[in-house]
Order: structure tokens, then C-alpha cells, then sequence
């Protein structure tokens, strides 16, 4: 009589101290301690200003002396922290995702799983850049505060894990190719569409872009001994880096202008305006301490646009879509393609002249912060209309029309129903006096197309697939006059997809219309494994 069979052995399982752990650069904590120095000073000057106003009427030309000793004593605090959180920080990568171990006197360990990747950044603040070195963002599909930091590496390492790390999100691993594949010759990336949709014949073709209609998506194809080409994956060394293309640049020139014509100049121009007044009427300089709050705001936020968006280069590449831009701190963007959810085309009033544009996305992980908008959710600061229409073309290549560049025209400067948009009716008037004959929006294969104001003109595009949920909104005065506001919810960010004020049957029935579409688009979406050919 024989006895049970033995339960199989498990299968061993690599620990979390088997992951290959490494460390920041060692002059991390150089980088990051004069920020804390800063803070403390900042803290005990605010707390302890009338403390120093007395010590100094009590010892004299002495207080210097404890001003040096409160700053060297500060220093050694920031210093000091950064060198010891500098010791417990380690990450590891793996195939399936980025682990970052943090804290020092509460242990933190995060995860960033490689799949759920929406975007790699490689950022240099100035003290960084001058170090050459560079920290790697990581923004994945978690909301606020999902974004995992790798500060601060080295310039070159910081590159070459962004390659690794879109290659693996991509569905690449190390490992060998064959030798016949591993020896073929890159070839040359198709050659970019222009604005009208044609394409110059020049270059062999890879299909990294493609022509508005064809609906081919940026990074289709991959270059041979790229990642994600069909030879598998990459040899046993540092992932190659894909080839790129450029695309279009903002001059510096035109950048300087266009934010000296924005709304925020305007406003800053009136408050310096308001605060020479207040000044000259009262005869008391402290007296315009109330209008100095704004006035520093204004001009912070005029000096951030054009800080961050100089030198802007747009490329692309088989990983994604390649953002470079930043003039005290320079930022590389990698975008994988497909993780644009929303596209907005808006030009101020003062635009108008030259017909500039500003390109925004909403990107799953960047988030809705002000102070993000101005930097990771733009596609194009400012560029001609020719420019913002080939950025829309790298996200949406496909609009699915037998025109798109007419359709877009209209949706940018057209009125009333130019081109077969669904428009708000005549009696919307009521409600929106002078902007009711831009409201409308129209329906193609591909996307929900959506275009509003006068004053600024928007126009929104969103992909069928990447509709999160629809709203139908009534208000009281809307009810009485049959009208209705559509809204269909996107991920945070600067892109509100909405129009208002459409009749409430069309709003009912294009409610219903694109809650079909949506599903099923999504059923018949790709892999978010981009660069890995079906």
C-alpha cells in the first residue's frame, strides 16, 4: 500500500534583497541639502524676525555672529538630512516595475509597475545640469502623487534607464537576438507629415508617424536594432536608445512675444498701473503692499511660461513622442503614444494677428496642478496654425474624415453650423449672449470633436477610446429654454472636454452616440505594448 504523493516543492521566489538594489549619486545630497538650508532660514527668519531685531539692539555689531552661526548651524541640518536620506534611498528595476525605497525615520517603499508607465522625464535643475547629473520621473496611471522620482543620477545613466525603462514598458527584455538581426542596418524614419497632410518622398520608411487618414499611430514601427524592432529583444548591455526625428522648435523670439501679448502681461501691465497710482494718490509706499502680492504672482507666473517653455523641441521616436524644452531647467519628455487622452488648440485674443496657437494634452499621471500645465501637459507653447495642426497630427493621426484639415479649420474659427457641426440653437443666446454661435461639436470615426469661445478659442479632441464617462447638465434657465451642457470626463489635467448649451434632444442623442462609439473603440484597441508589432 502506498502513501500520498509529496507535495511539489515551491518554486523559489527572488526577495525583496535579491533585486539588485543601487543608490543615488553620491553629490545628491550636495543638490538637495541648500534647499532645506533655504527652508530653515526661511522659517527662522519669519518666526524669529522681532528676536533678531532685539538681540541686535542688545549686542551690536556681535549679532552677526549668531546670524553665522544660525546659517552654519542650518546648514549642517540640511546638509546633514540630505547625506543620511541620501544613505536610505535605493531603487531597483525589474521587468515588471521601479522600486524605490525612501525615508528616514518612517520607512516608505513604492512601487511603479512598467505597465501601468504613462510618460519618462528626465528633468536638470541648473545646479543639477551644471553637476551633470539628472533626475528620472516616472509618471504612471495613479492619480495625484503616483509619479516616482530618481534623484539625482547621472546625465548618461538617467538616459540610458529611460531607454531601458521604455523598452521594458513595451514589452522588451534583455536578453539575445539573433545574430542576423542583431547585425541589420537601422533605417531612416519616415519623413513627417505636413500640416495638410502630405508627405514628402524622401527616406526609407519605418511607419514611426503617419499620414491624417491613414490611421497608422506615432511609433508604429521601430528601426531595426531599436527596441521593440521584430528582432526580440536587446542584447546583454545598456538598451539602445531609438532614433528620433524633429519635428518642429518655437523660436526664442517668438516665444518672447507671444507671452508679451498674453492676458497675463495685460493684467500686470494694470497692476503696475494701479500700483504707481496708489503711490502717487496716497504719498505712502507702504500703502501699495496691497496690490504687491498680486503683482509678484503675475509676474511669476509671465516669467515660468517663458522659462519653461524656451528652447521647445518637439521629436519623434518608435518610444513615443520626444518633448525637450526649459531655459533654468531643462526637461526631456518621452510620451508613449496612445497615452494622450485629450488634445485642446486655444488662441488668445491678441493672437490673432499672427495666428499663433497653444497645443495642452492630458496625459494619465501628470496630473491637474497649475504649475504642471505649464510644463509636462504642453505639446506647443506657440506656433503658427500650421505648427499646432502637426502636433494634433502626432497624437491623432487619424480623425477619421475624409478632410480633416477642413474639419479642424472649422472647428478653429468656424461659426454656427460651417462644416455639419451640431451647434447651439438660436435661443441659447439668452444664456450666452456673445459666444453661443461658436458652441458645437461633431462626430467622426475616431473622435469626439468640440469647439467653444470667442474671446479664446478652444478646440478639444478625444478619442473615441479614451472617453472616461459622459455628463448631461441642466440648469433651471436651461430647462425652461430646452437646452442641455455636455461634458465628457477626461483625466485631470488642462483639457476640459466640454460644450454648452446644445439642444437638449441633440445633447441626449449625441450622449447616447458616443457612449456606443467609446465602447467600441475600446474593445478593439491595441496593446499598450507599444512597440511590440502584432
Amino acid at each position: 500500500m502506498t502513501g500520498p504523493l509529496p507535495a511539489p516543492a515551491p518554486v523559489p521566489v527572488p526577495g525583496e534583497d535579491d533585486l539588485g538594489w543601487r543608490r543615488m549619486h553620491p553629490v545628491t545630497p550636495a543638490v538637495k541639502g541648500w534647499k532645506v538650508l533655504v527652508a530653515v532660514i526661511a522659517v527662522i527668519a519669519w518666526n524669529a524676525a522681532d528676536e533678531v531685531r532685539d538681540l541686535a539692539e542688545l549686542l551690536g555689531a556681535r549679532v552677526w555672529l549668531f546670524v553665522a552661526g544660525a546659517i552654519v548651524l542650518a546648514a549642517l541640518i540640511g546638509f546633514g538630512y540630505s547625506a543620511v536620506a541620501w544613505r536610505m534611498t535605493r531603487f531597483a528595476v525589474t521587468d515588471e516595475a521601479v522600486h524605490l525605497r525612501t525615508g528616514v525615520l518612517f520607512r516608505q517603499q513604492r512601487q511603479a509597475r512598467l505597465d501601468r508607465l504613462q510618460a519618462v522625464d528626465v528633468v536638470q535643475p541648473l545646479l543639477a545640469r551644471v553637476l551633470g547629473l539628472a533626475e528620472l520621473r516616472l509618471e504612471v496611471a495613479g492619480g495625484a502623487g503616483s509619479a516616482v522620482s530618481l534623484a539625482f543620477l547621472r546625465e548618461s545613466e538617467a538616459e540610458q534607464l529611460r531607454a531601458e525603462l521604455l523598452a521594458r514598458a513595451a514589452g522588451v527584455h534583455r536578453g539575445r537576438r539573433p545574430a542576423a538581426a542583431a547585425g541589420a542596418p537601422a533605417v531612416v524614419a519616415e519623413p513627417v507629415p505636413a500640416a495638410d497632410g502630405s508627405v514628402p518622398a524622401t527616406g526609407a520608411a519605418t511607419e514611426p508617424v503617419a499620414v491624417p487618414g491613414e490611421g497608422v499611430p506615432v511609433g508604429a514601427g521601430a528601426p531595426a536594432g531599436a527596441p521593440g524592432a521584430d528582432d526580440g529583444p536587446w542584447d546583454d548591455g545598456p538598451a539602445p536608445v531609438a532614433p528620433e526625428r524633429p519635428v518642429y522648435e518655437v523660436p526664442v523670439g517668438r516665444l518672447l512675444v507671444s507671452t508679451l501679448r498674453s492676458a497675463a502681461t495685460v493684467w500686470l501691465v494694470l497692476l503696475l498701473v494701479v500700483l504707481a497710482v496708489v503711490v502717487v494718490t496716497t504719498g505712502e509706499l507702504g500703502s501699495a503692499f496691497a496690490v504687491l502680492p498680486p503683482l509678484l504672482g503675475m509676474a511669476s507666473y509671465t516669467w515660468t511660461r517663458f522659462n519653461r517653455g524656451a528652447n521647445f523641441r518637439a521629436a519623434i521616436s518608435p518610444d513615443g513622442i520626444r518633448l525637450r524644452h526649459g531655459l533654468t531647467e531643462s526637461r526631456a519628455q518621452t510620451v508613449p503614444p496612445g497615452r494622450v487622452q485629450a488634445v485642446q488648440l486655444t488662441q488668445g485674443l491678441l493672437w490673432r494677428g499672427p495666428d499663433w496657437w497653444r497645443v495642452e494634452i492630458n496625459v494619465a499621471g501628470y496630473g491637474s496642478a497649475t504649475d504642471q500645465n505649464q510644463t509636462e501637459n504642453v505639446l506647443l507653447p506657440v506656433g503658427t496654425r500650421e505648427d499646432a495642426l502637426l502636433a494634433l497630427w502626432l497624437v491623432l493621426p487619424d480623425l477619421g474624415t475624409d478632410d480633416p484639415r477642413a474639419l479642424v479649420d472649422a472647428g478653429l474659427t468656424g461659426r454656427e453650423e460651417d462644416g455639419g457641426w451640431a451647434v447651439a440653437p438660436r435661443r441659447s443666446r439668452w444664456l450666452d449672449p456673445v459666444g453661443w454661435r461658436r458652441h458645437g461639436v461633431t462626430v467622426t470615426d475616431r473622435a469626439l470633436v468640440l469647439r467653444s469661445g470667442v474671446l479664446v478659442r478652444r478646440l478639444v479632441v478625444v478619442p473615441h477610446e479614451r472617453t472616461q464617462s459622459l455628463t448631461l447638465a441642466q440648469g433651471p434657465l436651461q430647462r425652461r429654454l430646452g437646452l442641455a451642457s455636455f461634458q465628457l470626463q477626461s483625466t485631470p489635467g488642462p483639457v476640459t472636454p466640454a460644450v454648452q448649451h446644445l439642444d437638449e434632444r441633440v445633447a441626449a442623442g449625441l450622449m447616447d452616440e458616443q457612449a456606443t462609439r467609446a465602447r467600441t473603440a475600446r474593445a478593439g484597441a491595441g496593446p499598450e505594448q507599444w512597440m511590440r508589432r502584432a
